[in-house]
């Protein structure tokens, strides 16, 4: 008889890692030849310091950048390239076989073509196409390199295979050049990765693979003069960690965000925008060609009918009073003008009082599919790493989310759009 230890394999199919209770979750780091590896280094330390076992598998290529004793000293596993190293232990196999993740940072156009093409000839693609787990691309090369349709197409493929390719950063690269193509940070890369982990068998389908979401997130200010302007207690957490989330399942995201200081989401595609009319036209661009869209942001219902040119001085008179008029509802407008039937649409309603029957009544108004209502108030909602709220959907369903962390709420959250994308 097993053990507690010893788990029995279900459907009879291999035992996997992550089963053990007291296991340590295995990755495998690959490095490919780019000069973003030292940033690998990085990654590395975030990972073995979070408890995670370690296998960093570099190119040839790679160690022309990093030596295989740094690797091996950071991770405290040993460090191989070919096949035919130590091969008693088939690791062209084993390492794919008994990992949990594997990510690839930097992944360069070439290891992307390799891989999109299924070709084995060293122990990273070998690896990868041995991997029963989630896989993780991290891309770094020139811009010209990322925009060339072969790349293009290889992400593609990978994508309709299930695998996350992170989109990567817009910045300086090798030399004086700037544009997209730049690896993203590492701790970004390490937080889409332990979403990943945290997803366990469920993040290997990358169910929103292939996917195009849009996501508001923080708060509009609509300006009284240069100095002075409306506001509301957003932090925009709530929308970032929906962006992070929607990564890790495998979308393509673009985030409009209003007035947010927050380290941006690898992987997604940033607008800046401050006032309600600059989400307006941000969102509807986007909303064009996505698959759902989820209106996280917290949008001024009004904005001061005059802006004053200068700084509105203190005098010994009364100020003049504020007129203000409505601003665009976004959320209706979008839902009233779909790209398409089937797009997917989620409002949030945040409420003080009478919180159920307020979002009921927002959510036939408002004509969206889905609507996270929650309460808000002082350290309540907003400006805090929690949440707790209950999903209305159009359909009638009714889905409560206990306090917990923000992803937890925007796992939930995907969970149910991608039930009705199909």
């Amino acid at each position: 008889m097993p053990t507690q230890h010893e788990p029995v394999p279900r459907d009879g199919q291999q035992e996997r890692p992550q089963q053990h209770a007291r296991h340590r979750p295995r990755v495998v780091l690959g490095v490919s030849g780019g000069i973003a590896a030292y940033k690998a280094c990085e990654l590395l330390r975030r990972f073995t310091e979070s408890g995670h076992r370690v296998r960093v598998v570099p190119t040839e290529a790679a160690l022309r950048f990093v030596g295989a004793a740094t690797w091996a000293a950071l991770s405290g596993e040993p460090v191989a390239t070919e096949v035919f190293e130590t091969v008693h232990e088939v690791p062209h196999v084993r390492i794919g076989q008994q990992a949990d993740l594997v990510v690839v940072a930097p992944a360069t156009a070439d290891l992307l073509a390799k891989a999109a093409h299924g070709l084995a000839d060293d122990l990273l693609t070998n690896t990868l196409l041995t991997a029963r787990c989630p896989v993780v691309f991290a891309p770094a090369m020139h811009t010209e390199m990322w925009e060339h349709p072969a790349t293009r197409e290889n992400v593609a493929t990978l994508r309709r295979r299930g695998a996350i390719v992170i989109e990567p950063a817009v910045g300086r690269l090798t030399g004086a050049d700037t544009g997209p193509g730049r690896l993203p940070e590492p701790e970004e890369i390490f937080a889409v990765c332990r979403r990943v982990l945290a997803r366990g068998l469920a993040g290997m389908r990358a169910d929103l693979a292939g996917r195009r979401v849009v996501v508001s997130a923080g708060g509009t200010r609509e300006p009284i003069d240069p100095v002075r302007f409306i506001g509301n207690r957003s932090s925009g957490r709530q929308g970032y960690a929906l962006a992070a989330t929607a990564v890790a399942r495998g979308a393509e995201v673009t985030l409009v965000s209003a007035n947010v200081a927050l380290p941006d989401p690898a992987g997604a595609r940033i607008v800046r925008v401050g006032s309600a009319e600059e989400l307006r036209e941000a969102v509807v661009a986007a909303a064009k060609d996505a698959d759902a869209v989820v209106m996280a942001a917290a949008v001024a219902d009004f904005r001061p009918v005059r802006r004053s040119a200068v700084k509105i001085k203190k005098t010994d008179a009364e100020p003049e009073p504020i007129v203000l008029t409505r601003n665009p509802d976004v959320l209706a407008e979008i839902c009233a003008h779909r790209a398409r039937p089937d797009q997917v649409i989620v409002g949030f309603a945040a409420e003080t009082d009478n919180v159920l029957a307020n979002g009921r009544a927002k959510l036939v108004k408002k004509g969206c599919d889905l609507l996270v209502v929650n309460q808000v108030g002082e350290g309540v909602g907003f400006e805090s790493p929690s949440n707790e709220a209950v999903i209305l959907g159009a359909d009638g369903s009714q889905t409560p989310v206990p306090y917990g962390p923000k992803e937890t709420l925007a796992d939930t959250v995907w969970d149910l759009v991608a039930q009705r994308l199909g």
